[in-house]
């Protein structure tokens, strides 16, 4: 018998304890070396939990929507042993079945890890011989059921009824860093509109070669997370955080794209954005999108950034005044691209416009700055050959 311990990863050392979400395993069930047992909430991500070895899991110790901390032990898997059947815990006293019959070696040594009266479990091995499947199979007659994690509840409201849901820990976290934001920091948004008909033409114009020699799409994002870093480089101090009396500036660009997922909003970031292609940018998009639709982004890429950009647009959003992600001192919202009635060289046209909302930090970033901060994307996109020769 080789028994190994399952333990929650280190955590970030901003995240000071985690939620187990539901055990993919029971006690008693075989576990194959990489396979996920068990998801783990944190206020930033989901964790996937792989087992480390094979084998058979033989003791949960913290059950579904337990709190747990880093490294804290959470069950244990015997490496040498063969599955048999489902168990939930450990019981609190010796199992005692009516027998007597020889215990094997094995099975002898799981009985005492386990508090098990060996000499008492059934045996179903030649000529009555306890094995160690028969040891799990006495403890899950024996063993008490392990709590349930919070489910919605009924709540009768006269003829009506109303229903009681427990926020996920990334929920309660959003709301946190969304109160902290409003609460700590002197936020004013400013706005501009753009024409994007230039970016539209260069996009139709190249986006099949463009997929073709990257394998990715070439979409807009890459282009607004261009302009709003050469927009940043202008002004370092959108770019800036407040600690305490103190003004931070980043001589970095890390860009967090905020992405809605069925968990809640997260905020992946992209580092040194400055240093990256649009087809680098594009990758990495798809490939935050993908992952925090599976709830699989680490915490290492939600944590950070200097800046964010929020795009509204993808669900029909017009206008909005974005919220700032502490500690950073700005955000930048995207949203729907229009068909609209503008005024040009003396004459009415169409073209298709999008609004830009910039929410900043007032107690270290001016009107002046930020209006001009907003009027150098602006001019970036309508005029997105600068974006691409850096000039």
């Amino acid at each position: 018998m080789s028994i190994i311990e399952v333990k929650v990863p280190q955590l970030s050392e901003s995240v000071a304890e985690a939620t187990l979400i539901t055990w993919n395993k029971k006690v008693g069930e075989s576990v194959k070396e990489g396979e996920n047992l068990i998801d783990i909430e944190t206020d930033k991500v989901v964790l996937e939990l792989p087992a480390i070895k094979s084998g058979v899991l033989v003791k949960i110790i913290k059950a579904d929507g337990a709190k747990v901390g880093s490294n804290e032990i959470i069950a244990q898997i015997d490496t040498e042993a063969v599955a048999q059947v489902a168990v939930v815990a450990r019981p609190s006293a010796p199992v005692a079945v009516a027998s007597s019959n020889a215990v094997s070696p094995s099975a002898r040594k799981l009985a005492h890890e386990l508090e098990v009266d060996a000499a008492s479990v059934q045996g179903s091995g030649k000529h009555g011989l306890v094995t160690k499947e028969d040891v799990l199979g006495a403890v899950q007659k024996s063993a008490p059921t392990a709590q349930p994690a919070p489910t919605p509840i009924q709540v009768p409201v006269g003829d009506r009824a109303e229903q009681r849901v427990p926020m996920t820990r990334i929920r309660q976290r959003i709301a946190e860093r969304l109160l902290q934001s409003q609460q700590n920091a002197a936020i004013l948004t400013t706005f501009n509109e753009v024409n994007m008909q230039p970016v539209i033409e260069l996009r139709n114009k190249y986006k099949d070669a463009f997929e073709k020699k990257h394998g990715v799409k070439l979409g807009f994002s890459s282009f607004f997370i261009k302009a709003a870093v050469m927009a940043l480089q202008k002004f370092p101090i959108v770019n800036a955080s407040v600690d305490g009396t103190d003004v931070i500036y980043h001589g970095y660009f890390d860009i967090g794209m905020a992405i809605g997922s069925e968990r809640g909003l997260v905020v992946p970031i992209l580092r040194n954005a400055d240093q990256l292609s649009l087809a680098d940018i594009e990758k990495q998009i798809a490939a935050f999108a993908a992952r925090a639709k599976d709830g699989k982004l680490t915490m290492e890429e939600l944590s950070g950034g200097t800046f964010s950009i929020t795009n509204g647009g993808v669900f029909g959003s017009m206008l909005s005044t974005p919220i700032i992600n502490p500690p950073q001192s700005a955000i930048l919202g995207i949203h729907a691209t229009k068909d609209r009635p503008v005024a040009e060289n003396g004459q009415v046209v169409i073209r298709p416009m999008n609004y830009l909302a910039l929410s900043y930090d007032h107690r270290i970033i001016d009107g002046r700055e930020a209006v001009q901060f907003l009027g150098t994307i602006k001019e970036a996109l309508e005029y997105p050959g600068r974006v691409l020769l850096d000039l």
